[in-house]
């Protein structure tokens, strides 16, 4: 019974684990538009953004690496047709994106609220 007890303990752990071990950036997000787009792991230390509501439904906006709610990579401004390199970070339900085109001439910035 005790063997049962303690087998059924570790098999609840090793479920609840990866659960807890979850990226920050993992998750959708509402951008001040009001699109939403939804951050899920695609590689070793890779989040790939999809845009999940509104004219670019099911477009790619590109991936971030990193921990710990610190990320750089590259996000696709689809409505401008650029691709911004630059960096994001997570805050609580608050994932802030900054970013640069053209060797640092032209630079924008987003925060968009967690969903």
């Amino acid at each position: 019974m005790i063997r049962k007890m303690m087998f059924a303990a570790a098999a609840l752990t090793l479920a609840v684990g990866p659960a807890l071990a979850q990226e920050p950036i993992v998750g959708s997000w509402k951008r001040p538009n009001g699109t939403i787009i939804k951050y899920e792991p695609c590689g070793s230390g890779t989040f790939c953004g999809t845009v999940m509501t509104g004219e670019y439904k099911g477009k790619s906006i590109g991936s971030m690496s990193g921990t710990g709610g610190a990320y750089k990579g590259k996000v696709n401004k689809l409505d401008e047709g650029k691709t911004y390199t630059g960096k994001a970070s997570v805050n609580g339900n608050t994932l802030s994106l900054s970013g640069c085109v053209m060797g640092g001439l032209i630079c924008k910035s987003e925060s968009l609220a967690r969903q």
